[in-house]
């Protein structure tokens, strides 16, 4: 299993030294990718500037957005935003594109909240025609650069429900999912969806299985993971987000580790870490928590249980 780890672009604070320290300090390994979240209506830093600066930043972790809330921008922009940073960064773009659950986001950005999951696979299937080379319509060129990745960078789906995983499967080569408690038996279920979903559509490759947990480590990590988990979801009103918050428990080493063994066990291909702090020092701190772990042993043999199950 590989580690990818988040840029803390949802904290408060980040500045450019720390953009900076993060971004080369995440190249500098063992992490696998290099992930910025999308929100329009909070405190974060803009999605696409940061990718952009990673990219320039970075030579080796694979570059992706978790995730680009794809019914809330034009589908001919997006195309032309992620060939550049496919250019940008040499063909290390995945893009994971979903429909995010903030209305305010959408009023934000002028998009309408209804039927955004029809419009999603319809933009999906736009991606990959425009990436390919064609027009967006008669009589006009097409859209430039061309990827450097042939026919577009892979694609991710966010979808977590039965329903929508569903549609995903007839064309995402990956899903990323997402824990907030840490909790390895949520993810064991999220992952039976995804390849039940698989099966049924009779998909001939099986999807990257990612997900991902929120965490924080060194002094007051308990209490910084809960504020910045609570502070996160509080749009959706102050108890549940406490009762979200409340779960969460991924605030010591041996907690890490034991998360991360465990979801490894589980035959996930990525686990990817969103940190709860702007400061550089908890990537050390993360080093130190993986550096125990036992990830690619177990990871082989759920990739062997997924090929006896017919999923490779």
């Amino acid at each position: 299993m590989q580690i990818g780890m988040t840029l803390p672009c949802m904290v408060r604070g980040l500045d450019r030294k720390a953009i900076l320290s993060w971004c080369r300090g995440i190249d500098e390994g063992p992490f696998a990718s290099l992930a910025v979240g999308e929100r329009v209506t909070y405190h974060s830093t803009e999605m696409r500037t940061l990718l952009a600066a990673a990219a320039a930043l970075t030579e080796r972790v694979r570059i992706v957005p978790t995730l680009y809330i794809l019914p809330m921008h034009p589908t001919a922009l997006v195309a032309k935003e992620v060939a550049s940073l496919d250019v940008l960064s040499n063909g290390r773009v995945t893009i994971t594109v979903g429909v995010g659950g903030r209305e305010h986001d959408y009023r934000a950005a002028e998009k309408p909240f209804k039927d955004r999951f029809r419009r999603l696979d319809a933009q999906v299937a736009e991606l990959r025609r425009l990436w390919a080379g064609e027009p967006p319509f008669p009589g006009a060129e097409p859209i430039g650069p061309p990827p450097v990745q042939k026919g577009g960078p892979p694609i991710w789906s966010g979808a977590f429900g039965p329903k929508s995983l569903r549609r995903a499967a007839a064309w995402a080569d990956g899903v990323m999912g997402f824990s907030t408690a840490g909790d390895a038996a949520e993810v064991a279920a999220a992952i039976e969806l995804v390849r039940a979903a698989w099966r049924d559509a009779g998909a001939a490759r099986a999807p990257r299985l990612v997900t991902g947990f929120w965490y924080a480590l060194g002094p007051g990590a308990e209490e910084r993971l809960r504020g910045y988990v609570f502070d996160y979801l509080r749009l959706f009103g102050d108890k549940p987000a406490l009762a979200v918050a409340e779960r969460c428990r991924i605030s010591s080493a041996e907690a890490f580790r034991d998360c991360a063994e465990a979801i490894a066990a589980l035959g996930a291909d990525e686990l990817m870490l969103v940190p709860t702090t702007a400061d550089p020092a908890e990537l050390d701190r993360t080093r130190d928590a993986l550096a125990g772990c036992k990830l690619q042993a177990r990871a082989q043999r759920g990739e062997a249980e997924r090929s006896q199950k017919g999923l490779s």
